[in-house]
């Protein structure tokens, strides 16, 4: 155990240093200046990180995968297909509102939404639940995740349609970056497991594609909830403070720092308690593991469970500051230097978001190699890279999302019909998990300081100009991995072709020999 945990100590160094070098280094240039306490509480927190990714790592190594495996296993060995269905949807909606995130997406529009707050992350819920259960049936009846996503993704869009007729545009950033918000480290293992699980018993062997595509379709649940509710919302959705009050939220306060790690201690226990439960009560009726797997799943998720508290404590306690300060402070230099930090920090940022190795390991395992945690590694890099410097952008000039969303989306979906189809649902997985929490706790409020120097300090834009930037996160891989997968379709057919000319060659050399 503990060789396995050096070894994840080695990976989270190397996957945190980057992004942590480039803000130190960005300290010492004329366009940032952190006090020594925020430097140093930066450094302390960064270091906090790759202790938090490599217990939460290996947790998910030992307990969050085989928990999900078994499940999604077990419930379909057990012949009991309705059973399945039912506690994957009730499975869906407790882990999805259990999710520490969706408090905060709540918190900003469950005012407005008839019903109010546990409305919305009821539907919100409901929708993970019902697209899981989706998930399953993709499996079983072997139905293509193309077809799916182009379907649902219509759907999507004659609802964004809707909303803009009724001028309610202000709910499409919250809406979209809801989709991200909900697959959270704790889902994401498990749900990519789950699938695993069900996909080896009854999906076909052959066909490896069948085992992704979960994260897939339960982030497109989520948003057209929101969606939904915002066509009947009474109002805008808004910040709930004034410039003063919403700046201060930001400012780092290590006053603040105990309640934060004891409010991550709650949020992270109540986010990981459905799912134990449900493995317990599943393993006691159904599976009836043995006690040395049992054992190793309840030391795993005590990993998982610690591991998260620090990595998500670190980030609370001294990135999100950071990050809202460097963009506050960049918004006075040039545009096209702040896109350029911001597409090299999402390059960086993506690295330290815990779920993407979790994601990176099955891919290299089901594919047998073919596709390497490398090249999916420099995928999702480019991919947020891009998205990020987009999203400044944006701030800059204050335009609608949909100018990237719609053109992007289409491009994605059109891909998905000329790429391996292996290719197309780790894309759209990938999309889900790289919007994890260092985006919405490091990029987000990077985002939400450079909107709020750009616009005289006024909080009013942020949420129509900076919220947004976790859809785009969770969209641009789509597109770098299909393409991935596009360049191997072209490589492998010159591959093909040239083999051929040389066969067609070494014949005719043999012909003119015998002649």
């Amino acid at each position: 155990m503990w060789k396995a945990l050096l070894k994840k100590l080695a990976e989270s160094t190397v996957s945190v240093l980057p992004v942590t070098a480039i803000v130190l280094i960005l300290n010492f240039t004329p366009l940032i200046s952190f006090s020594p306490t925020e430097t140093v509480v930066f450094i302390c927190c960064a270091l906090a990180l790759i202790l938090g990714m490599a217990l939460f790592n290996l947790g998910a190594d030992i307990a969050m995968t085989p928990m999900g495996e078994q499940i999604g296993s077990g419930l379909s060995k057990s012949g009991k297909f309705n059973t399945l269905l039912i506690i994957c949807l009730v499975m869906g909606v407790f882990i999805t509102i259990a999710e520490p995130d969706l408090t905060v997406l709540a918190r900003q529009v469950g005012d407005i939404v008839v019903g109010g707050k546990w409305a919305l992350i009821i539907a919100i819920g409901m929708g993970v639940g019902i697209f899981l259960v989706l998930s399953i049936l993709k499996v079983v009846f072997k139905i293509s995740l193309s077809k799916m996503l182009t379907f649902f993704y219509a759907l999507l869009f004659s609802i964004v349609t809707l909303l803009i007729v009724q001028g309610k545009e202000g709910f499409l950033p919250l809406g979209f970056d809801s989709g991200g918000v909900t697959t959270g480290p704790i889902t994401v293992p498990f749900i990519m497991a789950l699938g695993l699980g069900v996909s080896t018993v009854l999906g076909d062997k052959r066909d490896r594609e069948s085992s992704f595509g979960f994260i897939a379709l339960c982030s497109i649940g989520p948003i057209i909830a929101v969606m939904i509710l915002g066509l009947t919302a009474t109002g805008d959705p808004v910040l709930g403070a004034d410039g003063t009050e919403f700046a201060a939220q930001y400012a780092l306060n290590l006053g603040h720092a105990p309640y934060a790690i004891l409010d991550t201690l709650k949020n992270v226990a109540i986010a990981l308690a459905p799912i134990v439960v449900f493995f317990f009560v599943l393993q006691a009726i159904f599976m009836r593991s043995s006690k040395r797997k049992v054992k190793q799943i309840i030391i795993g998720i005590f990993y998982t469970y610690f591991g998260l508290v620090i990595f998500l404590s670190a980030v609370e306690i001294g990135f999100t500051a950071i990050g809202f300060k460097m963009g506050y402070q960049l918004a006075n230099a040039e545009k096209w230097l702040v896109a350029i930090l911001a597409f090299v920090l999402g390059l960086t940022v993506v690295l330290a978001e815990p779920a993407i190795h979790v994601l990176n390991k099955q891919v290299e395992t089901v594919t047998g190699g073919a596709i390497t945690k490398r090249s999916m590694l420099i995928a999702l890099s480019v991919g947020v890279g891009v998205s990020i410097a987009l999203s400044v952008i944006r701030v800059f000039f204050s335009f609608s999302i949909l100018y990237y969303l719609v053109p992007g989306y289409i491009l994605s979906l059109g891909l998905s019909f000329f790429v391996p189809k292996i290719y197309t649902a780790i894309a759209f997985d990938s999309g889900g998990v790289a919007s994890g929490p260092l985006t919405s706790t490091f990029i987000l409020p990077f985002v939400i300081g450079l909107c709020f120097a750009v616009n005289g300090d006024s909080s009013a834009a942020v949420l129509t100009d900076a919220f947004g930037i976790v859809a785009m996160v969770a969209m641009t891989p789509l597109i770098t991995i299909q393409t991935l997968g596009f360049r191997a379709v072209v490589s492998k057919r010159l591959k093909e072709k040239i083999s051929m000319r040389r066969i067609l060659d070494k014949d005719d050399q043999q012909i003119i020999k015998f002649m």
